[in-house]
């Protein structure tokens, strides 16, 4: 019997894959400081580390889903699985630091397409009908990588060099390709690919990044960056337009439940990223906790998401999706509000930490299936490379919000502003989920005309 045949080793060959994206980002963050120290730069320099990382993951998600398309989506998730084991590699025997930011480049734009095309292959292994439970299980591996890669970085930094942060990659990386044989081929579609969007594409997102990331530090040179950003994003906007399956997915984004999802999902990782980001803060600065009762609390909020994350995909069966993404982001809120405005222990930290997740949780799944199956069949990857845009917009805008709050307001009282704005964002991202009661009918399916 051919491997094809097997969905489960397919399935599983998109997990691992998932898994070593995520996992990556939460041990290399824990590994900053050694870095740093390993290879004599300062400590804002090492931050390059993973904000570059960030930047080719955000250049290379809707590039990846165009190009998947051209030439297949298994052809080029095995590409991108292929790009981000070698630049696994490359980072691990990296001589100088520069050598190590160019490899975490190389890392991002295969994990780039990994992401993009997940969900897509999951629905091309499992079928349309199994969507919904596949979606539910990408969800807890995700949340469970979360959970463990600060762990385990710590645990890799205490034991090794952290040189095998990034060879720890590779036997799992293989595992991946090799199980990546079970995926479909998939079809391809003549088109050319455009290589003038896809620049422009880049450089859109390249500066916007760049941009946001010096607001705090050089707010004119910030304004400069964006206008550029905001030109390139324009002569794209333009050329993309008259496109039946353009890059930019605008053609998804006429959808309403599908807008509406994007919009909720980027407000909801505002959310997440700014409470998350002001929450190691507050313990130690406000609460002068020690290092294990931080990381202690701070594994709460993913903890909680893999908790939510198995119940959701049942509910979501069910019941309507616009109802349930607003019950989580309502305990996301209430999360966030209760950190804000009760100022709580150690104890109560945790518990709020653990609602925090668990209304994310339960936000994600119906979120993602609203984004997954109101989008045709034949443009599953672009929904993917959009809700990972998503999830990365939402995620650099909190952790610049941040910056921001902490340079206005420093002292104790710049994280519990910080969760203000937060539980802010998270409210808003209620209010949108609440719009999907007049565009998603139950399951997170389009409704009916």
């Amino acid at each position: 019997m051919r491997i094809e045949r097997h969905p489960a080793i397919g399935t599983a060959a998109v997990l691992l894959a998932m898994a070593l994206v995520v996992l990556d980002a939460g041990i290399t963050n824990v590994a900053l400081p050694t870095i740093s120290a390993s290879l004599a730069v300062h400590p804002a320099r090492a931050i390059l580390v993973t904000s570059v990382y960030q930047l080719a993951l955000l250049m290379g998600l809707l590039p990846a889903a165009h190009l998947a398309g051209r030439i297949g989506s298994r052809k080029l998730f095995v590409l991108g699985l292929c790009t981000f084991t070698v630049g696994s590699l490359l980072a691990a025997v990296a001589p100088t630091f520069a050598a190590l930011v160019g490899a975490r480049c190389l890392q991002g734009l295969g994990g780039a397409a990994i992401l993009a095309l997940g969900i897509p292959l999951l629905r091309a292994v499992l079928g349309r009908d199994r969507l919904g439970s596949a979606i539910g299980w990408n969800a807890l591996n995700v949340a469970i990588c979360a959970a463990a890669g600060p762990a385990l970085g710590a645990l890799i930094i205490a034991a090794a060099d952290w040189r095998w942060l990034f060879l720890l990659n590779l036997p799992i990386g293989l595992v991946a390709l090799a199980a990546a044989m079970a995926l479909p081929g998939g079809s391809r579609k003549s088109a050319a690919v455009d290589l003038f969007s896809i620049f422009l594409h880049a450089a859109s997102a390249a500066l916007l990044f760049v941009a946001l990331e010096s607001l705090v530090a050089a707010p004119v040179l910030a304004a400069l960056l964006a206008f550029a950003a905001a030109v390139s994003f324009a002569f794209l906007f333009g050329r993309e337009v008259p496109k039946s399956a353009p890059l930019l997915p605008l053609d998804l984004m006429s959808n309403r439940p599908f807008r509406v999802a994007v919009g909720a999902s980027i407000l909801c990782f505002v959310a997440q990223c700014a409470g998350q980001v002001a929450l190691p803060f507050y313990l130690q600065h406000n609460l002068h906790e020690h290092a294990l009762g931080t990381g202690a609390v701070i594994a709460c909020w993913p903890v909680g998401a893999a908790f939510t994350s198995r119940l959701a995909t049942r509910l979501a069966e069910r019941s309507k999706a616009g109802v349930l993404c607003a019950i989580g982001t309502l305990i996301h809120f209430g999360g966030l509000a209760a950190m804000a405005l009760l100022q709580p222990g150690l104890v109560g930290l945790a518990f709020c930490a653990a609602l925090c997740g668990g209304g994310f949780g339960l936000f994600q799944v119906p979120n993602n299936r609203i984004l997954f199956f109101t989008a045709p069949e034949h443009r599953s990857e672009a929904a993917g490379g959009m809700q990972g845009t998503a999830r990365l917009a939402g995620q650099t805008i909190g952790g610049v919000l941040v910056s921001l709050v902490f340079s206005w307001s420093p002292g104790i009282a710049a994280p519990i502003f910080a969760f203000t704005l937060a539980a802010a964002f998270a409210l808003g991202s209620a209010m949108l989920s609440l719009r999907q009661l007049k565009g998603v009918r139950q399951g997170g399916a389009p409704c009916e005309a």
